[in-house]
């Protein structure tokens, strides 16, 4: 890759704490994502990514070359030092599975709750997911394209709370999808949406609890999900029947029950494989060890 001013080491040129290759593109999970097809934008040679009537985006994220990572990574690190049990707890939970995983049983809740039709709930479900699709694909072409390195190549000496997936840092993919989630559900359940945006801003804050992301990765990445979001619902309100819009406007505010209290995974699954690079050793709590069994980076985002 060429980077006449690069402000960090790429992602393939250093290892993670506990490994001793660097990791590789080929090697990474799904390199080419970025290129993989989406529904409510297009891809453009010339600008990365337009809208369907052609207008280019302008990707709502900062450079990282104007970025100072190596102040990121300190707050990796005291984060990584000061965790509570409450924010070990998120980390686990956002953690398990895919990051789309989370917001699967969210939807499901609030499709119930509001008693939607057959016919609107799969309009919803496939707006919702067809937008988190458009969010990853424009999240792997940057993560791939700039190839920022992980908190734990930086520091060698970095032990995570959650095993470093295998793709470059930035931008976060759970915190895209997150913020594109938050604003198409606030779409079509406008009521629900103080809570949806609790949901994402959390989600994001994991992976700084895990340790696996820098603050920066969370907070551009919910902000380029949201950007993606917004391009969704413009492309939904295209949408009529008889020049009536699809969409009802409603209110009713029935007060969903998608925010979890206990952090148990409402769609459970034992999902098990050795992580090889460092982790937090916390006997007291999760038995969290470079020997504990976790999710294999190369299967899960």
């Amino acid at each position: 890759m060429a980077h006449e001013k690069r402000a960090y080491p790429l992602w393939t040129e250093l290892p993670y704490a506990g490994k001793t290759h660097s990791p590789t593109i080929a090697g990474g999970v799904e390199p080419d994502a970025g290129k993989w097809k989406t529904y409510f934008i297009q891809h453009s040679r010339r600008h990365g990514f337009k809208k369907l009537d052609g207008r280019p985006i302008r990707l709502a994220i900062k450079d990282p070359d104007s970025i100072d990572w190596y102040a990121q990574l300190k707050v990796v690190q005291h984060t990584l030092e000061n965790l509570s049990d409450q924010e070990k707890r998120i980390a686990e939970y956002w953690s398990a599975g895919p990051p789309t995983k989370q917001w699967i049983p969210i939807v499901d809740r609030l499709i119930d709750t509001y008693a939607i039709e057959a016919p609107r709930a799969a309009r919803i479900l496939s707006a919702v997911f067809g937008g988190m699709n458009d969010a990853f694909v424009v999240c792997w072409a940057l993560k791939y394209k700039w190839l920022v390195p992980r908190p734990n190549q930086l520091d060698q000496h970095l032990a995570t709370y959650i095993c470093t997936p295998e793709h470059p840092s930035y931008p976060s993919g759970h915190a895209t999808i997150s913020g594109a989630a938050e604003v198409i559900l606030s779409y079509f359940f406008p009521a629900e949406r103080q809570k949806l945006h609790r949901l994402a801003e959390e989600n994001a804050q994991s992976r700084l609890y895990a340790g696996v992301h820098y603050p920066v990765d969370n907070t551009e990445g919910l902000r380029l999900g949201r950007q993606i979001g917004r391009i969704v619902i413009e492309e939904l309100k295209k949408d009529t029947v008889n020049g009536l819009p699809i969409e009802r406007s409603s209110r009713e505010f029935r007060n969903a029950d998608i925010i979890t209290r206990t952090y148990e995974q409402a769609i459970p699954f034992d999902y098990k494989s050795k992580c090889d690079s460092l982790l937090i050793r916390d006997d007291e709590s999760t038995g969290n060890s470079s020997t504990k069994d976790w999710i294999d980076p190369k299967l899960f985002i």
